[in-house]
């Protein structure tokens, strides 16, 4: 059966997940942690992609960016794959792919669910109960969103900086967002997206997505929605 095709747009947010294969680990000590912030920081500015968040769990990656032209986000990806998996192979002894086959990804309506996905990825560590709050994580980007630590290849995006008329107050307004209990709802339809390649937005947003590509985009999540994973 052919893989189905893939589609992005320039400036629509993607949330790109990709996974170990079997959910076995892709990062097993700090030093694999660096290796591939390095190589996503080199793809970023390689291939003009705007990084806003990101985190690194043991098993799978999640990442929220924006692109110029719409190839870029597979470029993006590929070439961090082409650097990080022989990095691990030659470094533990092992051979082929590490990854769970192709990354998955979801189109995100900017004005509606961006801070939404923020916060979900950077929430991750506290999902599987890594840690108690995200500024606890070292490897992901909230450390950089809430100001304590500023990460060089992160870009604030419009929606983010709407939150207030100067950093401080964004801050203070972007930290507010995690002092409330998650929404389940919200997060099933973040997780039920990017597993289907369905652009996550009301359905002017996904009329028009499937209108500039002149085609349908993913799928309605159908049957019993899935367990929920740790951290996923």
């Amino acid at each position: 059966m052919p893989r189905k095709p893939r589609f992005f747009l320039p400036e629509i947010p993607v949330h790109v997940v990709q996974r170990g294969a079997s959910r076995d680990p892709v990062f097993f000590e700090d030093e694999d942690y660096k290796a591939y912030a390095f190589w996503m920081k080199e793809a970023a500015i390689k291939y003009d992609v705007a990084i806003h968040a990101f985190v690194l769990m043991t098993n799978h990656v999640h990442i929220l960016l924006t692109v110029q032209y719409g190839a870029a986000v597979s470029q993006f990806m590929q070439h961090i794959g082409r650097c990080y998996v022989p990095f691990i192979n030659h470094k533990y002894g092992r051979s082929g792919s590490i990854w769970e086959g192709r990354f998955k990804s979801s189109l995100v309506q900017s004005d509606r669910y961006f801070l939404a996905v923020m916060r979900y990825i950077e929430l991750n560590p506290v999902r599987a109960n890594i840690v108690g709050h995200p500024s606890l994580y070292r490897w992901s980007s909230f450390l950089h969103n809430c100001g304590t630590k500023q990460f060089s290849f992160i870009t604030t995006h419009p929606i983010y900086n709407s939150l207030g008329i100067n950093n401080q107050t964004r801050v203070c307004n972007y930290l507010s967002m995690f002092e409330h209990p998650t929404d389940i709802k919200e997060s099933t339809s973040i997780r039920n997206a990017w597993q289907t390649g369905t652009p996550l937005g009301d359905n002017y947003f996904k009329g028009k997505i499937e209108a500039q590509l002149q085609q349908k985009v993913g799928q309605d999540h159908r049957g019993r929605p899935p367990k929920k994973k740790k951290g996923i």
